[in-house]
């Protein structure tokens, strides 16, 4: 059973950066993609951006490329998100997701976090 944790939400100003953390145990963690999804209220989760199992392939959203890096490092277990030159339309809760494969599609979930909040203030 693989457990995720996020951590690193806030609020932050318009203009600002942030970076997200996701760490996972249980399972090996270099056995599977990762991604990161969002969910304002009222909106559907929406895909941020996925990295396959060794980091060598990457995706973003259209809505965060660009600004956004995804990263993730095995000997920790840990996927990142940094996020630059933030927007208040990027206030979400952040979710790490793990992908059922190795690579970045498809862009389904196997296992959810439970979900950071990010808030940025205009």
């Amino acid at each position: 059973q693989v457990t995720l944790v996020e951590s690193g939400g806030g609020v932050v100003q318009a203009g600002g950066s942030l970076r997200l953390s996701c760490a996972a145990s249980g399972g090996t963690f270099s056995d599977y993609a990762m991604g990161w999804f969002r969910q304002a209220p009222g909106k559907d989760r929406e895909f941020v951006a996925v990295i396959n199992w060794n980091g060598g392939t990457t995706d973003y959203g259209d809505a965060v490329k660009g600004r956004f890096t995804i990263s993730r490092d095995n000997t920790k277990n840990t996927v990142y998100l940094q996020m630059n030159s933030l927007k208040p339309e990027d206030t979400a809760v952040y979710y790490c997701a793990r992908l059922p494969g190795l690579q970045i599609t498809p862009r389904v979930a196997s296992n959810w976090g439970q979900g950071t909040q990010l808030t940025v203030s205009s």
